[in-house]
């Protein structure tokens, strides 16, 4: 009786510690799954990180899913070429996640990249003279039918403060407009405040995760290689996904030219992080891990596929000059926001108003 009585009181602290925000951790060391804790970046404004332990997964999808994904009800048959950038997520293959991190539960939103650039005097590269971002050109109209639609326009005047989206931006909505390398001076700056405060760990890091750790934590503890991480269904995907659906452009008439979601997400553009609460949560509690935004990731885009390691352009040096984004955006068709989706970045300082990135607490990678 007393050792049933214990056991009820280690679960009652446990459940208190993780909805504190509190690190959780079992008799091993080892944090809990689905453990949260806050990072406080001053001035009011934190960040909420979860637990995600190592484990198993499926990296890649199989030809069945390639073919749904640019067939009709996945829609991607002209942004992806019929089937060409399928082929970079590889054959569906098994690999692990050796060590647990903490990943962001939301993309680093507006606010708190604000909160750095306040505190810093950080500079983007779409900022700086000369520098551009890819943006969503408002004057655009849509193509003939059959030709693939591209309202995105090359602008000096647009970055992260306005990206262009044709609708307020909010400190809640997910930061874009933002290059890999400004993704790297967030977490740098995240790492040294947290170290300087006492709060970090010996040996571990604020980064970007790597791209296996992505698509494990993506799949949210699934081992199979389904389509979404909630299965193959795409009518189970209503209410969890900000997505192209059949919302009107902003001062427009007409939706998302190619649209395959057959209903509306409430957005026309990108949606605020975590709006779908608990249904757009994955098994591991996070957020938003398909469509939104496109999702930054450590490693450099190898064209045949992800690693289970950490890949670079140049192994010793750990270089990259391409780097891997994933999950699609709010853009996109249904078959360019699965889990297995993927593409490489023209250059580290590439800014685009569909990209955006999530941080990772876990062992130092570069």
């Amino acid at each position: 009786m007393k050792t049933f009585t214990l056991f009820l009181s280690l679960i009652y602290i446990t459940e208190i510690l993780a909805v504190s925000g509190c690190v959780v951790s079992s008799p091993s060391g080892e944090s809990a799954k689905g453990a949260t804790k806050w990072v406080d970046l001053g001035r009011g404004v934190s960040l909420e990180v979860v637990y995600v332990p190592p484990g198993e997964f499926k990296m890649g999808s199989t030809p069945v899913e390639k073919t749904w994904a640019v067939g009709p009800e996945g829609g991607a048959r002209f942004s992806s070429g019929g089937g060409a950038r399928e082929a970079y997520e590889g054959e569906s293959r098994p690999m692990r996640v050796k060590a647990g991190v903490w990943m962001g539960r939301t993309e680093v939103t507006v606010g708190q990249f604000r909160r750095f650039a306040d505190e810093t005097g950080f500079v983007t590269d779409a900022e700086k003279p000369g520098g551009t971002a890819h943006v969503f050109n408002r004057n655009w109209v849509p193509a003939e039918v059959g030709k693939p639609p591209h309202p995105w326009a090359v602008m000096e005047t647009k970055s992260w403060r306005n990206p262009n989206h044709g609708i307020p931006q909010q400190e809640n909505h997910p930061v874009v407009c933002v290059s890999y390398n400004d993704m790297k001076a967030f977490c740098k700056w995240l790492t040294e405040t947290e170290r300087k405060a006492g709060r970090l760990p010996e040996g571990m890091d604020y980064r970007l995760p790597t791209e296996a750790e992505w698509a494990y934590a993506c799949r949210g503890g699934r081992r199979d290689s389904s389509y979404y991480w909630w299965g193959n269904m795409l009518r189970n995907g209503k209410g969890r996904l900000n997505i192209a659906g059949t919302d009107f452009l902003p001062d427009k008439n007409w939706a998302w030219p190619g649209v395959n979601a057959p209903w509306k997400d409430g957005f026309p553009m990108v949606s605020p992080v975590d709006h779908f609460g608990e249904r757009g949560r994955n098994g591991f509690g996070l957020a938003d891990m398909c469509g939104g935004v496109w999702e930054f990731t450590l490693d450099h885009f190898d064209p045949k596929g992800g690693h289970e390691e950490v890949h670079y352009k140049d192994a010793k040096l750990r270089t990259v000059s391409r780097p891997v984004c994933r999950g699609g955006n709010y853009y996109d068709v249904p078959g360019n926001t699965r889990c297995a989706v993927r593409l490489g970045i023209g250059s580290v300082t590439y800014s685009d108003s569909r990209d955006g990135f999530r941080i990772c607490l876990g062992v130092s990678r570069d």
